[in-house]
């Protein structure tokens, strides 16, 4: 089966199988959905049909009631529509299902880019000792965050894995109960889940998938590349954002933040809880068996007692496990001496932390924060700052700053924010004292744009009497103004003693992390990835000058209009003037679920991670990642983008189409997120307090998909009308990071379709506004096909495209519903006494069909 083409193995395994099962499905017999079963998929065919047809979704869901409901009343007609979209939204789940269970078969878990083709390929090469000597200090951290791009309930995510598991076993009665149970477990989500809610769905993951996966690459690692010699680098850390991100996030409390840290270290537990029991069944030898019945029982004791107090320590757990390995090798005959080998390495790599909890605020707040704080310390008199230190320049505050010592109590603060970001430094030495140092160790500053916002948040750990913090603070530059001046924020920190010396403690290291996500919101595709590109370079080039090792972390987000698309090529295209000692992303919604919801997927896809980075550091000869014709050629096409996608932002026309032809507003209402869908509290909408996921999300809704194409047709149609597109030719040809760009691009063109909001072209307020994305669509799309020599869009990658069109064909009477209600919601706002009971009917139905639509875009990354 493997040897056929990955199309083929698609079509036969994923495919096919879809649509027996949901055949099957769809003759459940549901109490109360009298023939939806039926009469969805002619719904279904009529949709189709309709868009070939130019209709537009109104008159095709007018066409079905004429058709099928003649005889219905209006109430039941929508009733039905609201079972379409229950039904539709199980369809999505099944399809998720199928292409899990499918999943190490479609995608040769041998082939390129697996740890097994990177080991042949260094035997071939005789570069096996380069690819340990590599892999003594390389890393990988993906970081999952809950940025709400897609969140099944936790009973639907359970299902989705009995589900995969019994298509693998080809159990017919499993299957059927699973469907019968997907059918009547509900989706909505009634209220919004907590900060809390959103980790525990989240460490579902890492205990059942990281857990087995990142182990299995590291065993593989030690045994067959190592051979049986110690690993001393952990090569994966996991990353965790949900309880510690207190951007824009104001329910994310300091209670919040230790529990959700005490959640990740009695899961962790519980994971080694469940090994030393499966380990007694094979470690019975003589001497064993009294220490490893310790073992189970001070580790169930640290899980299940209440408070903080561990029973047993890390170092403990460790010393004892090695002592009956030193013995089980010396008495009797190794035998079983992987299973106790494999929980050794899993302990060095995920201690008592599990995944490192990051704490991470906006430098806007922590203004105001220092401002409360010299206040409140002036009026306690306390001496720690001089009476005119607010009225001090940026250099003058900098200076105070790096000497600023002593004790602030939290709860003398009259300001709440100001009360609750104390708190959270104090909380990260809490959780170092109980998980360890890696369990909490990192401070990020969003909307970081000056050396002055790192030194505020760096003062603030002094501040609490933590004189030498074992903390790394992470600036993250997000826009392309930011991005442009990184480097030289960086210089000014890098010469200032105080942060030099403590830069020293940490291993001179410095993790900065840069946001692609609101880059491309701020500046359009093509400039957001160049100049994220460009100030990788630049700080490389300034943190090389100061003997400091820069590691980059990326905000990467799930779509390729949030910095996602095709990762391991996106890194394996970095020349010799980045630093790629580590690989860093974050990884959210339903770019989880796709690439790491299963063991298989996120084996494959941590595999194909530390395979960037090490064809890029061991196979292939480091050198200018563009020549400097080609790079000047990126230079301009990044200047042209940006101008066209500026002009775009700045039309008048552009926020009132995403408030009121899009589904912008809907989002707060969905309930899969805990964050406020928008920043600012006011009722009016403005650009900079769109959130860059609601703001995506829109317009992947539309299908119009706009943040990740608009502006690159025109770049490359300049090129071509002044005789010159020789030069993005060459550029195309000699660059793999422009090559992905475009890749990528050519993702976002393909999940379009502008049939879906063709009718509102004749719209007098924004017809001519949609022609304006209709035709950098057309054009993009043109000259791309004409760049690339192909055919149709992603035709190299058959599979991908075969995925992306059969989660679109399904969700296709779903986004018919969706306009034919939002179309619905324009027409009432017309009239001056519109029924108010029908317009929220109408304001729900565009609501229940975001989930679908969403959780569908789950190979977007």
């Amino acid at each position: 089966m493997s040897r056929q083409p990955k199309l083929e193995r698609f079509n036969n395994l994923v495919k096919s199988k879809f649509q027996v099962y949901n055949s099957l499905f769809m003759t459940l017999p549901f109490n109360g959905i009298t023939d939806t079963g039926v009469l969805l998929p002619l719904f279904d065919r009529i949709c189709i049909r309709g868009y070939d047809k130019k209709y537009n979704p109104e008159k095709i869901v007018s066409y079905f009631f004429e058709k099928y409901q003649r005889d219905v009343s209006e109430s039941e007609r929508y009733d039905l529509l609201f079972r379409f979209i229950q039904y539709i939204e199980r369809q999505v789940v099944l399809f998720d299902a199928i292409e899990d269970s499918a999943y190490r078969i479609v995608n040769n878990m041998d082939g390129r880019g697996t740890l097994r083709n990177i080991k042949e390929e260094a035997e071939a090469q005789s570069k096996t000792g380069e690819l340990k000597a590599y892999l003594e200090d390389f890393r990988i951290r993906p970081v999952l965050t809950a940025h709400p791009t897609q969140f099944y309930p936790g009973a639907v995510l359970g299902i989705i894995n009995d589900l995969s598991k019994a298509i693998n076993d080809n159990d017919l009665e499993m299957i059927k109960k699973l469907l019968s149970q997907l059918g009547k477990t509900p989706f909505y989500k009634k209220e919004k889940p907590t900060p809390y809610d959103e980790a525990v769905s989240l460490i579902w993951y890492l205990e059942n998938v990281f857990y087995k996966s990142a182990s299995y690459i590291y065993n593989y690692l030690q045994q067959n590349i190592y051979k049986g010699d110690s690993l001393d680098n952990h090569v994966i850390d996991l990353g965790f954002w949900p309880g510690g991100d207190r951007d824009g996030n104001p329910f994310v409390t300091t209670e919040i933040t230790l529990k959700v840290a005490s959640r990740l270290r009695n899961t962790i537990i519980k994971n080694y809880y469940r090994d030393i029991r499966n380990l007694r069944r094979r470690i019975t030898f003589v001497g064993t068996e009294a220490p490893l019945a310790d073992l189970e029982r001070r580790l169930y004791d640290s899980i299940f007692l209440e408070g903080d107090q561990l029973k047993i320590s890390l170092e403990e757990l460790q010393s004892t496990l090695l002592r009956i390995r030193n013995l089980v090798m010396e008495r009797h005959e190794g035998l079983f001496v992987e299973d106790i080998d494999d929980l050794l390495n899993k302990i060095r790599m995920f201690g008592y932390h599990f995944a490192v909890l990051d704490i991470r605020q906006d430098s806007r707040v922590h203004m105001h924060v220092m401002e409360e704080i010299v206040k409140q310390s002036q009026k306690d008199n306390l001496g720690i700052f001089p009476e005119y230190y607010l009225e001090l320049d940026e250099a003058e505050q900098i200076e105070i700053l790096a000497k600023v010592h002593g004790k602030v109590d939290p709860a003398t603060l009259e300001d709440d924010i100001a009360r609750k970001t104390l708190e959270s430094i104090y909380a990260m030495r809490d959780i170092q004292k109980y998980n360890g140092e890696r369990g909490c160790n990192r401070y990020i500053i969003s909307n970081n744009q000056t050396g002055l916002n790192v030194m505020q948040a760096f003062s603030m750990f002094h501040l609490t009497g933590w004189d030498n913090p074992t903390v790394d603070i992470v600036p993250l530059f997000e826009t392309v103004p930011d991005l442009k001046i990184a480097g030289e924020v960086m210089r000014k920190l890098y010469t200032n003693p105080v942060y030099a010396a403590h830069l020293k403690e940490r291993g001179m290291k410095q993790t900065i992390m840069l946001g692609f996500s609101d880059g491309t919101k701020d500046g359009g595709y093509l400039m957001a990835n160049w100049s994220i590109f460009k100030a990788k370079e630049e700080l490389t080039k300034v943190s090389r000058e100061f003997g400091i090792k820069v590691i980059f972390f990326d905000g990467r987000g799930g779509p390729p209009a949030r910095g996602g698309g095709k990762t391991h090529q996106f890194y394996a295209s970095l020349g010799e003037t980045i630093e790629d000692e580590e690989i860093q992303l974050t990884v959210q919604g339903q770019t989880i679920s796709s690439n790491f919801g299963t063991t298989d997927s996120c084996q494959y896809n941590l595999e194909q991670l530390l395979s960037s980075g090490i064809v890029n550091g061991v196979f292939h000869p480091k050198k200018k990642a563009f020549p400097d014709a080609d790079r000047k050629t990126m230079e301009e096409l990044a200047e042209i983008s940006y101008k066209t996608y500026s002009d775009f932002k700045a039309h008048p026309k552009f926020l009132g189409y995403l408030e009121r032809m899009s589904t912008l507003k809907f989002y707060a209402k969905t309930n899969i997120g805990s964050r406020p869908s928008k920043r600012g509290g006011g009722d009016k909408l403005n650009f900079s307090d769109l959130r860059a996921i609601p703001f995506v999300g829109s317009w992947s809704q539309l299908k119009q998909n706009v943040p990740g194409f608009y502006g690159v047709g025109t770049a490359i149609e300049a090129f071509e009308q002044r005789g010159e597109f020789d030069k993005v030719k060459s550029l195309y040809d000699n660059s793999l990071f422009f090559r992905t760009l475009l890749e990528n691009s050519m993702m976002s063109l393909t999940k379009s379709f502008f049939g879906l909001t063709a009718y509102m072209q004749d719209d007098p307020e924004f017809g001519a506004f949609w022609d304006l994305i209709h035709e950098e669509f057309e054009r993009t799309k043109r000259i791309l096909l004409k760049l690339t020599g192909y055919d149709e869009l992603m035709q190299e990658e058959p599979a991908g495209k075969a995925s992306i069109q059969e989660r679109e064909r399904i969700v296709l009477p779903l986004l018919t519903i969706q306009q034919f209600a939002l179309k619905k919601i324009q027409e009432m706002q017309r009239e001056e006494n519109p029924d108010q009971k029908k317009l929220e009917m109408f304001e729900k139905m565009v609501t229940r069909s975001l989930f679908g639509n969403i959780n569908a875009s789950r190979n977007s990354a």
